[in-house]
């Protein structure tokens, strides 16, 4: 039996504009949420909040659904 997946909105501050490290301390993640519909509101708020930061980024992430044995 398998639940459904969780998504998660992930980001922060990177140190270069080629977005592989992450600012020490600035790391943010909000959720989980259970339907892509509700991360994606999330992501436009924190995205929309850091729009003037141009070395921040946000994702959407979904996290794999659990299958019991």
């Amino acid at each position: 039996m398998s639940k459904g997946s969780n998504f998660w909105v992930i980001g922060g501050e990177f140190g270069s504009m080629n977005f592989h490290k992450l600012v020490e301390g600035s790391a943010q993640v909000q959720g989980p949420f259970k339907t892509r519909k509700e991360a994606e509101d999330a992501w436009r708020v924190v995205s929309e909040e850091n729009r003037h930061k141009a070395g921040v980024r946000f994702s959407i992430v979904e996290e794999p659904a659990r299958v019991s044995a």
